[in-house]
């Protein structure tokens, strides 16, 4: 029989921890796709914070380093300084990249280190019980804002890719949405373009993936995806922010 399919070798085969609906698996899985297509699973170093990735060592056949809570990117820019010849990423929610991790992941950016963050964003702190995140969209409930998030209390949801890109030495930022096979397909290929340009090594390279969280959104699965193709996809536009030429 012809094989139409088999797992990628960079998953290792146990089942992940995370909720029915929720897309780290599916964020997990196509990096993973893209470094073995590379043949680079074996000289990739992953690093992922406090946070529902914190188990991602489990999952991801790789070299992994776990950090304290926001910190990654200042672990990440050490390994990729002494291993410049291996690819590097962070892996990073939005309680922990956009809050506490907020300097890091700027200073990061604008010393221009050359590694690749992934940034799952799903308006809400997941791992420690739904608290409110700073990417938590107005009028959206948390445990801490149980009447729904206002301007007056908390300010504006934080937009990072558009954060980002207005730094000289982030040289590529794009937002992708984990909603349906065609745009996984798409979040696929702009993986693949980050990974490209941390290995040419011209500057620091970001991809945000809009994700859901229905356990603590208090939705189905199938809810969960629909507003984020609504809600978030409205307040957070998937598009590339910034690019070298030539890709």
């Amino acid at each position: 029989m012809k094989t139409v399919f088999q797992p990628t070798k960079g998953m290792l085969p146990v089942d992940t921890s995370y909720c029915p609906g929720c897309a780290h698996g599916i964020a997990h899985r196509i990096i993973m796709e893209c470094l073995e297509e590379r043949g680079m699973l074996g000289k990739t170093i992953g690093v992922v914070p406090i946070g529902c990735s914190i188990n991602a060592h489990n999952f991801m056949n790789i070299d992994m380093c776990e950090s304290t809570h926001g910190r990654a990117p200042a672990i990440a820019s050490g390994i990729r300084r002494v291993h410049p010849d291996k690819i590097v990423f962070t892996y990073q929610g939005d309680g922990d990249l956009a809050s506490i991790g907020a300097g890091e992941i700027v200073h990061a950016a604008h010393r221009g280190e050359k590694f690749t963050t992934f940034f799952i964003n799903n308006a809400i702190y997941g791992m420690t019980g739904g608290q409110m995140a700073p990417t938590t969209l107005i009028g959206q409930r948390a445990t801490t804002c149980v009447d729904g998030r206002t301007v007056e209390q908390a300010g504006l949801p934080l937009r990072m890719c558009e954060l980002i890109s207005t730094i000289d030495c982030a040289v590529f930022v794009e937002r992708v949405m984990l909603n349906n096979p065609a745009n996984v397909r798409k979040a696929k290929k702009v993986v693949s373009t980050a990974l490209d340009i941390q290995q040419a090594g011209l500057g620091f390279t970001f991809v945000e993936f809009l994700s859901t969280c229905p356990t603590n959104w208090g939705l189905s699965p199938t809810e969960a995806i629909h507003w984020c193709e609504t809600a978030m996809a409205d307040y957070y536009p998937v598009k590339n922010f910034k690019k070298p030429e030539g890709y």
